[in-house]
């Protein structure tokens, strides 16, 4: 007998009223052939605020428990959720960032001004050689985002050649004057950030010629092959990407989507990250849902020029984006994170699975205390949060194979309005194992559902919950376990058939043998 695991991420809050109808849900789970790359659960960490300095970077003379100068319990949390790749160093700051001030002697690097993030200072003491050994610590794949802004074409290329040439150069000799004899692996490159907006202010037209001439330069060398990641649209800037895949096509591998979330719709004031009612509730996940119709039109742009799916839609900046917590440093953008970005992650990270065809790489922003962090620290204190949680949940989909599903869900109606009340993905592992994630939106309902397996049989099933008392629920540094994972029993299974009672405002994990 075959072992099935399934999971179940429900995001739902509410009590359970037995009149509501039963969602169904069918997975044919001997039809699936996409795999959900694994670099889907990526993260991105920029220099900004105090995701490296204060994050993850404490120096060798901290008291903080480190190896050198890289925080243990950081790298323990990710590598626990199986990061499987980190991008650096930006973001905006990727395109005023000139990587040779961040090698050399600690002591002896430039200071710059960080323009875009707080006008602080920037002391490079956390450079390439920093960044590649916290991805070695991490056992993930660095991802950098090279210089096009504000950089030349000889400046990217040396870049490149610093990091991967195994040979005698000028490069790679001040490489191994710098204490790395061997060259690193480094597949991800992106040639620019945002050069619609921060990098650059450009047009399509006028960035696709900029991307072909540096891309030129960004050399593979020995058997290190790069997978050059192009600046792509902001949101449903579709102009963009139908110009990059007429004038670039498969001279890129990937081309970037950048969409964040915001409870208002609002840049001015995007709303609080843990004081809000339904409707801004109903609002943000409404929001985060336009997630799905982005990939949808983009994929259908790149389908046209690119119907063999070589080129990646990379959605490498994603999340939700508040106003900062009261006190902190505007340009610092730090935020808490509820139960409610827990709903909007599962959400998300379905998207991306049941689009994995295109979507081949998706960077949450950001890891450690920016945006919607997965972690948080107060000097030597470090907390989870409600998001980091759902990464462990779904870790199970890395390289796993998408298996079509058909659900029936019912509707989360508020002020005239309705959204669908679960999201749904499921994949099969190579063991054979199922997973299935579901995420119920509904605040006030619990959800029963009935999921039909096709093609396999289960004879038992468990579970684990992610679930707090109100959707609004944080982890703070003195209740850093309010919303956690636990043990969850209310799946049934009979005769091939899985009964469940999607626990209000719940990510839920089953697991079916």
């Amino acid at each position: 007998m075959k072992r099935v695991i399934l999971i179940f991420t429900m995001a739902l809050f509410g009590l359970i009223i037995p009149v509501q109808a039963q969602n169904k849900l069918i997975v044919n789970a001997d039809q699936g052939k996409e795999i959900i790359s694994k670099h889907i659960y990526g993260h991105f960490s920029e220099h900004l605020g105090h995701c490296i300095y204060g994050g993850y970077w404490v120096g060798e003379g901290s008291s903080i428990p480190n190896t050198r100068g890289i925080r243990n319990d950081i790298v323990t949390a990710l590598k626990d959720i199986q990061i499987p790749n980190l991008r650096w160093p930006g973001g905006c700051f990727a395109d005023e960032y000139h990587w040779m001030d961040g090698i050399g002697p600690r002591d002896k690097r430039p200071k710059m001004v960080n323009t875009h993030w707080g006008g602080v200072t920037e002391d490079n003491s956390f450079g390439t050689h920093e960044f590649l050994d916290l991805c070695e610590q991490l056992d993930c794949e660095p991802y950098i985002s090279g210089n096009l802004g504000s950089g030349s074409v000889e400046e990217m290329s040396k870049w490149v050649e610093y990091i991967t040439f195994d040979g005698e150069s000028p490069m790679s000799n001040l490489r191994k004057q710098n204490g790395r004899e061997k060259p690193w692996k480094v597949k991800f490159w992106g040639v620019g950030n945002e050069n619609w907006g921060c990098g650059g202010n450009m047009t399509p037209d006028y960035y696709s010629d900029q991307y072909r001439r540096y891309a030129t330069y960004c050399r593979n060398y020995g058997d290190n092959y790069l997978f050059k990641i192009a600046c792509g649209p902001n949101s449903g800037d579709y102009n963009w990407t139908e110009t990059m895949m007429k004038n670039v096509g498969y001279g890129m591998q990937g081309l970037s989507l950048h969409y964040y979330t915001t409870p208002t719709g609002n840049w001015g004031k995007k709303g609080s990250a843990t004081q809000f009612n339904e409707t801004e509730y109903f609002n943000t996940i409404s929001n985060t849902l336009v997630m799905e119709d982005l990939i949808s039109k983009h994929s259908t742009i790149m389908d046209k020029y690119d119907p063999q799916k070589r080129i990646g839609l990379m959605t490498d900046e994603w999340g939700i984006w508040t106003d900062v917590e009261p006190g902190t440093n505007p340009g610092f953008l730090y935020q808490q994170n509820t139960l409610r970005d827990a709903i909007l992650a599962g959400i998300n990270l379905n998207i991306f699975n049941n689009h994995c065809d295109r979507v081949k790489m998706a960077n949450i922003a950001q890891t450690v205390n920016v945006l919607q962090a997965v972690i948080l620290t107060d000097k030597e204190k470090m907390l989870l949060t409600p998001t980091y949680w759902v990464y462990y949940l779904y870790k199970v989909h890395q390289e796993a194979t998408l298996l079509p599903v058909s659900i029936t869900s019912n509707t989360y109606e508020l002020n005239g309005k309705k959204i669908d009340a679960v999201s749904v993905s499921a994949s099969k592992d190579v063991s054979g194992k199922i997973h299935i994630t579901l995420v119920n939106i509904d605040p006030n309902k619990a959800q029963t559902i009935e999921i039909e397996l096709r093609g396999v049989t289960a004879e038992k099933v468990s579970g684990k919950i992610l679930t707090s008392a109100k959707i609004n629920d944080y982890n703070s540094f003195e209740n850093p376990n309010t919303v956690i994972v636990k043990d969850f029993n209310e799946a049934k299974l009979n005769k091939g058939i899985l009964s469940v009672t999607l626990t209000a405002k719940s990510v839920i994990m089953l697991e079916i043998e």
